[in-house]
């Protein structure tokens, strides 16, 4: 198989802010693999410093190390094989999961299925969806939560530790009404005693969860046990004490993070087995990062609504994963779908 790669950049129609700083456009990597037969199949690694810690020429050094291990394999070798040798070549997960995207789509191009059928699920994914709210701007967060209303979401994200927490909530939950779970994302950003202040002071806004309120498994594991609100481990998600025994109530899993497919489903079972909720999300990955997900969730099953929902964050961009009332569902077609590349800056 021939590796070819080549960097792309997004705008985002605005600043998404979080504890981590403001993205104002996002680069991508888009992965292709050529087969001796002609046959493509594509991925894409979606590298975020400030979140993961991962450069995104690091990750151009990793698909580099993987070349010879992918040219010396022939073009209908298992998936898990191929990667296997590729994770002896390098650790660097971002890139892992952009050849275990590109090796799925081209697997079922190759058979002209769906990869969500190639991963043994019976039916194609319609996975539940929440809309994420990333503005500082109260009257701009209510708003949102309004037009999630009207466009059918049954959940909403909102970024916290980025300003007034209180007021936008508060606007939030004025504007999207009672029957919508509202989830906050704090992304780290406070404390233990900051953490639970905060819990303590917001809760009254009725929450669903809130996702990383402190960083780290062990610290997330004491403020569990202190405060009312449900919490899920993201960033810390890969803490190696959070995979010994549980320290929130849900796990945020994202592709980029666990090598694709293959590692996410992997990370959901074990999770699971030890008592995890888990759920998906993307960390603004363009269409194929999103559509691998999708594909995943054919057999992962999320009961609670995933942060996938993000290509309408993009300036300029078609969305070929549109969500319809509140649910995404793949593109038809072979691989990870028809019509994804478009996307791609040329």
């Amino acid at each position: 198989m021939e590796l070819s790669w080549r960097r792309v950049r997004v705008p985002l129609r605005e600043p998404f802010v979080t504890a981590h700083g403001a993205v104002s456009d996002r680069e991508l990597i888009l992965v292709s693999l050529r087969a001796a037969d002609g046959l493509e199949g594509h991925g894409e690694a979606a590298p975020l410093e400030t979140y993961d810690g991962v450069a995104i020429d690091t990750v151009a050094r990793a698909l580099e190390d993987c070349r010879p291990v992918l040219a010396a394999y022939p073009d209908a070798a298992p998936v898990a094989d191929v990667l296997a040798r590729c994770s002896e070549a390098t650790v660097v997960a971002p890139a892992l999961s952009a050849l275990d995207l590109a090796l799925w789509d081209l697997a079922g191009r190759r058979v002209r299925e769906p990869v969500w059928r190639l991963l043994g699920a019976a039916r194609p994914p319609r996975v539940t969806v929440n809309l994420t709210i990333a503005t500082t701007d109260r009257s701009s967060a209510a708003r949102e939560a309004a037009q999630a209303r009207v466009d059918g979401f049954r959940t909403i994200k909102v970024k916290v530790g980025v300003g007034d927490d209180a007021g936008r909530l508060a606007a939030v939950r004025a504007f999207a009404g009672p029957e919508i779970a509202i989830r906050i994302d704090a992304n780290g950003a406070w404390s233990h005693d900051q953490a639970r202040a905060a819990l303590d002071a917001l809760e009254p806004v009725g929450l669903e969860l809130c996702e990383e309120p402190v960083h780290g498994a062990a610290t997330t594991r004491r403020l569990w046990t202190e405060v009312g609100v449900p919490l899920a481990l993201d960033e810390s998600a890969h803490d190696p004490d959070a995979m010994t025994r549980p320290a929130a109530d849900a796990l945020c899993l994202k592709l980029g993070r666990c090598g694709g497919i293959s590692g996410t489903i992997d990370a959901a079972m074990r999770a699971r087995a030890l008592g995890y909720d888990v759920y998906l999300a993307s960390t603004l990955d363009g269409p194929l990062g999103i559509a691998g997900a999708l594909h995943a969730a054919a057999v992962i099953a999320p009961r609670r609504a995933s942060g996938l929902a993000t290509l309408a964050l993009f300036e300029g961009r078609p969305d070929p994963l549109p969500a319809v009332r509140g649910a995404i569902a793949p593109a038809a077609g072979p691989g990870l779908g028809e019509g994804l590349l478009d996307w791609y800056p040329r």
